[in-house]
């Protein structure tokens, strides 16, 4: 799926996001880290570190000055989601992942200052200091140089099923992890109230584009988790229903911080609404409904 029309023309430039991962399973796809899709390219001006070069640098173009401004909160957003995941990697894939992130905080920095629809690929491109052909061989739509930080989400609740302890049932081990997450203020919870992923998300939910391609992203997540479940019918319903779970929690928390409420404030809420939530994944909507005194008003 690519939107927007600012999409590579070319076979390189052709696909879907990439990257293993969609909110944790949660919808938000934490979509800070870096990583994004790897190997697209070694070499280059991006990549031998032009693209990572002082954007207020003597020279260069108004629109990458620009950059610096906001480009450390683009920073701070994925080195807040990058606490906890430090599995070691090699050199050359070290280098690709600094080429994302540093193309993907160009990006972010100017669509934080201007709006997403406001900013040409081509000016992305020129803030970054690679070719917009060379951009487009890393990330396939203009959408993904913001949705790529969900990569390495993308299979976390289905990483999380793969790793539970013995005796421990996939639903416990996924509502264990996501109230682990609301303790450690992790984005992808939606708890989390620090300016820099604040800004993040207003961009992320305020762009319709955006929103439709985080779609793909999720889809993905459920796929995997589904496979983590066995497969089959039952594990694709199964898996349906917790990412839309994880999607909703996280969504309605961070609906509440963004209108003005602390992280803090929200936390004894969120973990109560997290574990009505898993409960009413395991004894079922029948269950649900028996329970709800305003379900029979509900239609």
């Amino acid at each position: 799926m690519v939107m927007n029309g600012e999409n590579a023309g070319s076979a390189d430039g052709t696909g879907t996001g990439t990257g293993p991962g969609a909110g944790s399973g949660n919808g938000l796809g934490d979509g800070f880290v870096d990583g994004g899709a790897p190997g697209r390219q070694t070499s280059g001006p991006a990549a031998s570190g032009r693209a990572v070069s002082d954007p207020a640098a003597p020279g260069r173009p108004a629109s990458a000055r620009t950059v610096s401004a906001r480009a450390v909160a683009a920073r701070a957003v994925s080195a807040r989601a990058r606490e906890g995941s430090s599995a070691p990697v090699g050199l050359r894939e070290r280098k690709k992942q600094l080429t994302y992130q540093a193309v993907s905080d160009a990006a972010i920095a100017l669509f934080l200052e201007r709006g997403f629809d406001k900013v040409s690929v081509a000016e992305v491109a020129a803030a970054a200091d690679i070719s917009k052909p060379t951009l487009f061989r890393y990330f396939p739509a203009k959408e993904d140089l913001v949705l790529h930080r969900f990569a390495d989400h993308e299979d976390e609740s289905a990483r999380v099923v793969a790793a539970r302890p013995a005796g421990e049932s996939p639903l416990d081990a996924l509502h264990r992890h996501f109230l682990d997450g609301l303790d450690r203020r992790d984005p992808v919870t939606g708890l989390c109230d620090a300016p820099e992923v604040l800004a993040f998300m207003r961009l992320l939910y305020g762009t319709p584009a955006l929103v439709a391609r985080m779609y793909a992203y999720q889809g993905r997540s459920e796929a995997a988790l589904a496979d983590a479940l066995g497969g089959g019918l039952p594990a694709r319903l199964a898996a349906g229903q917790i990412v839309a779970v994880l999607r909703i929690l996280a969504l309605d928390n961070w609906r509440r911080i963004d209108a003005g409420e602390s992280a803090d404030a929200v936390r004894v809420g969120a973990a109560r609404a997290a574990d009505a939530a898993f409960a009413q994944l395991r004894t079922g909507l029948d269950a649900a409904a028996r329970t709800d005194p305003d379900a029979a008003t509900d239609g």
